[in-house]
């Protein structure tokens, strides 16, 4: 049996995920959690093989969580899960230890197949995120700006570029507003941008936005 810790802030999406598994005789959800710190807490008492990790919950973010569940011993295979296409987060996200990356558009057709195949011990890369990574190791390949970025601070740029106020994000993220507009300081001094709407300009010129 392989046991399955499922980790995203919205209920329905955690609801439909557990349905899909719910139909796989060899798959069991064993937790829930619906922020980073609770995730850990369950990595750590279940000691799942497997956990399905949203990106963008609130708390540390699910990028620096995936990297401190790395560092348990044992931890189990993390699967991310992204509202955000590949383009922004793939390859970070294997880079820091993923076992696969899955935009929730996709989930409910490639979760199955994903987990199987992290269970086994294999990275699962779906058509979308490979382009993706075979762009970054090709011999031509050149960063992006963006990709100077923290994982927070790419994750404040594209809430920005989809308009989103400080006081916002700093709602949906659970942190102060005062860390955001840290946040946003230091994305346009990296990016050396003036102001949002150079931000909003920016994420749509590198389609960010998609």
């Amino acid at each position: 049996m392989i046991n399955v810790v499922l980790a995203d802030d919205h209920v329905i999406v955690r609801e439909g995920l557990k349905q899909l598994l719910h139909e796989e005789r060899d798959i069991e959800v064993t937790g829930e959690a619906s922020d980073c710190a609770e995730a850990l807490e369950l990595v750590q008492r279940l000691q799942p093989d497997i956990v399905v990790l949203d990106i963008s919950m609130p708390g540390r973010g699910g990028l620096d969580t995936l990297k401190q569940i790395q560092n348990l011993s044992p931890h189990p295979s993390v699967i991310i899960l992204s509202m955000h296409s590949a383009e922004k987060y793939a390859f970070r996200a294997f880079q820091a230890g993923a076992m696969a990356y899955l935009t929730k558009k996709h989930a409910y057709a490639e979760l199955v197949e994903a987990i199987h195949t992290a269970h086994s011990g294999r990275k699962f890369v779906s058509r979308e995120p490979a382009e993706i990574l075979a762009t970054h190791i090709g011999p031509s390949s050149t960063q992006a700006p963006h990709e100077a970025l923290s994982d927070r601070e790419m994750e404040v740029l594209l809430f920005i570029g989809q308009g989103y106020t400080v006081g916002e994000i700093a709602e949906k993220l659970r942190l102060s507003p005062k860390t955001i507009s840290t946040y946003r300081t230091r994305i346009l001094e990296k990016l050396t941008l003036k102001n949002n709407a150079d931000m909003v300009e920016y994420v749509q010129r590198n389609r960010l936005d998609t």
